[in-house]
């Protein structure tokens, strides 16, 4: 069995359970309102469309994540890189916000809420927690620029801008780990790396 087989494999494992639960709901709403009194049918499609909204939402999670899943165990696991190791728990966090902020916009859309209100609520929000968070924002921006560009990769031997000779021990999203000479481990934030000049005597060995 190719990847793509595989990871449709998923998909379906990951997704079949709601689709069966959906099914069971729709036909449980089909009996009542084919039985029920007219003045009630009407009730009894917004609480369906409201279900609809939330097992569609849900149904895009489980999928999203089921994805992220495949993709950390057959791509991310077998490359040499490990920027896809450390990056997707991240991205998958971001996509999981994503979906469930459009489904919980469409849902209160559909009970009467004024969205745009919410909406521009949510932006004033999420623009405080930008602002209490920009060093974490840098630090996890550097570290991916670090991982890209590799100034230095996992065990090379160099000199920090504060003058120590290290080994690189970690690159992680936010701060990188080195161990001194003197075997003390070194935290450095990402952001303090990219600023500054990095000496790598181990690329240079190689040359």
């Amino acid at each position: 069995m190719n990847k793509r087989e595989t990871a449709w494999v998923t998909v379906l494992r990951g997704s079949i359970l709601p689709l069966i639960i959906w099914v069971l709901i729709f036909f449980f709403f089909w009996l009542i309102r084919k039985n029920c009194h007219a003045s009630y049918k009407t009730y009894l499609d917004k609480i369906y469309i409201l279900l609809l909204i939330l097992f569609v939402t849900y149904w895009v999670f489980k999928i999203t994540v089921a994805l992220f899943g495949w993709y950390a165990v057959n791509i991310a696991a077998k490359t040499q890189t490990k920027l896809d190791d450390k990056f997707i728990p991240l991205f998958r966090r971001i996509a999981v916000m994503i979906i469930w902020t459009v489904g919980l916009i469409v849902l209160l859309e559909k009970l009467g809420v004024n969205i745009s209100a919410f909406v521009a609520t949510l932006g004033v929000g999420s623009l405080a927690i930008a602002l209490a968070a920009q060093d974490t924002i840098a630090n996890i921006i550097a570290g991916f620029l670090i991982m890209i560009d590799r100034p230095f990769s996992i065990g090379d031997e160099i000199r920090l801008p504060s003058g120590e000779k290290v080994k690189v021990l970690d690159i992680g999203i936010r701060r990188s780990k080195f161990i001194s000479e003197d075997k003390a481990i070194i935290i450095v934030p990402n952001l303090d790396l990219s600023k500054s000049k990095i000496v790598n005597y181990t690329y240079g060995g190689e040359l």
